[in-house]
């Protein structure tokens, strides 16, 4: 008995069998999909797993990080959010992607994370942050969400919006045929916090799910504990819980979405609360994150990994190795893609930290290498009675350090360091976390300051960085204050060229 097919059934069932291909997301365990996530100002030690006394305050956070893999020792590179988060999708360190501030760099001379995961083959997304993900502003996303759209349905504290974008964010790339790399980025608990603006409170419809009184939240050992304090700190607290409700509606999305087994979730802070001594700093405060992968038959959940130091500098590359895509030339980060698989990567011991200059301010450059145990600090800036100027210094919390530094001595030693600061810090992270004790100068600890000070200056020359001068000559007042005249003078005038562009 004859079984062939004829030729023109046998021709149209291959063309259906090609549609079907074209039409199915091209996932598989080797070729996941990436789901990033971030919140915006939000310290590690206020999430409930990483130590915040507040119970219930993170419930999602919690349940990703018993999901997944969670690191002890996560840093981002950069202590505020354009800089930093270009170091994320980048692999390269703020001196060298040449996004210092906040101005645009038009023709950047590397790839960004969104024309790698493109040309790997992905459908690119992204929510929030928009503008202050990439060097330069429209970019090429196959979607950013919300673009278009009535601007209430996609509000960035509302909770609903993230699972609107998320949903639509996957929904694009199912249609697309691909495998997505969306970016979801939460706009808690940065500034304005929930009822509250920068000098009052004030009326807000997104109610986060704790709502927490100034009496019942923590203080932190670097803010005095006074009731305008505790005050600005409540609001803080019921922000982080409000993020936290942002991430359940995103995983909430992608779980309704049926492709949730075949996601890489990656989730971190950008870098620390918007108070003194942690946002635009690099006190460890400054740039410790709460850093959560969750990778579905891959990473055994409830990992708690306690042997690396992983960084913002080491995502893009961890990034394309999860991706399967090669790497560019150029990257300066450490790709931890072993370690997700279960492997030890004893190299990452170690993470360099960065500052340079926040919105609109002047220029405070800053250089760090922190370890497990230490933190060392260059502050070229920090001579000729230079004051520092970030965005620490409009909360109510620094006007209320600064009235009663008048009067209260600890407070008064509080403010002098953060204002001011010296040349050269160095910390013991494990006895002084909050990195109030300087011991540069103390004779038991020369020893490991010569080693990290040789870390910090080997990645300085390494990466060309227009630091590194100043570090060689560190002792030198008088080369220090021409140094930050010069590099002050050319920040203004990069800002001046991003301004004229902008009018033009």
């Amino acid at each position: 008995m004859n079984h062939k097919l004829p030729a023109r059934l046998i021709a149209f069932l291959t063309l259906c069998v090609g549609i079907l291909i074209t039409l199915v997301p091209i996932v598989s365990a080797d070729r996941p999909n990436i789901l990033f996530i971030s919140v915006d100002d939000m310290n590690c030690d206020s999430v409930g797993v990483y130590g915040s006394p507040l119970k219930n305050i993170t419930p999602n956070m919690d349940q990703l990080a018993a999901e997944g893999m969670r690191f002890e020792y996560a840093h981002v590179m950069v202590g505020n959010c354009y800089p930093g988060r270009n170091v994320m999708f980048t692999g390269r360190s703020s001196h060298s992607n040449l996004v210092e501030g906040f101005y645009a760099i038009p023709n950047p001379h590397y790839p960004h994370l969104a024309d790698l995961m493109k040309e790997g083959g992905y459908f690119t997304g992204i929510f929030g942050k928009v503008g202050h993900t990439t060097p330069y502003s429209p970019y090429d996303w196959d979607l950013v969400i919300g673009e278009g759209q009535e601007k209430k349905d996609y509000h960035i504290k509302d909770a609903d919006a993230y699972f609107r974008s998320t949903a639509r964010g996957i929904e694009a790339a199912d249609k697309a045929g691909k495998p997505f790399c969306l970016l979801i980025n939460i706009s808690d608990p940065h500034l304005p916090f929930y009822r509250w603006s920068r000098r009052q409170e004030m009326e807000d419809p997104y109610v986060p799910s704790q709502l927490y009184t100034p009496e019942e939240i923590p203080v932190p050992g670097y803010l005095p504990d006074t009731p305008n304090v505790r005050k600005e700190l409540a609001h803080y607290y019921m922000s982080v819980s409000r993020a936290d409700d942002c991430l359940g509606e995103t995983l909430r999305a992608l779980a309704e979405s049926g492709q949730a087994d075949e996601t890489v979730v990656v989730f971190l802070s950008d870098h620390g609360m918007p108070f003194p001594f942690a946002k635009t700093c690099l006190y460890h405060h400054s740039t410790r994150t709460p850093w959560m992968v969750r990778w579905p038959g891959q990473i055994m959940p409830g990992t708690h990994d306690t042997d690396h130091m992983i960084s913002a500098l080491d995502l893009l590359p961890t990034l394309l190795d999860v991706a399967g895509i090669d790497h560019p030339n150029g990257l300066e980060g450490r790709s931890f893609y072993n370690v997700l698989k279960g492997k030890k990567q004893p190299e990452l011991d170690h993470v360099f930290k960065e500052y340079n200059e926040s919105s609109g301010r002047r220029r405070h450059p800053m250089r760090a290498v922190q370890s497990k145990q230490f933190n060392y600090i260059f502050n070229p800036w920090a001579v000729g009675g230079r004051k520092f100027q970030a965005a620490g210094q409009g909360t109510l919390t620094y006007r209320e350090m600064a009235s009663l530094a008048e009067t209260d001595p600890f407070v008064s030693k509080l403010l002098q360091q953060y204002d001011y600061r010296v040349v050269e810090e160095f910390f013991d992270v494990e006895k002084d976390p909050d990195n109030l004790i300087n011991l540069i100068n103390n004779p038991e600890y020369q020893e490991e300051i010569a080693a990290h000070r040789a870390m910090l200056g080997a990645f300085m020359e390494k990466t060309n960085d227009p630091v590194y001068a100043a570090f060689q000559n560190r002792e030198d007042v008088s080369y220090l204050n021409g140094f930050v005249e010069a590099q002050q003078a050319e920040a203004f005038r990069r800002r001046a060229v991003t301004q004229e562009r902008n009018r033009n």
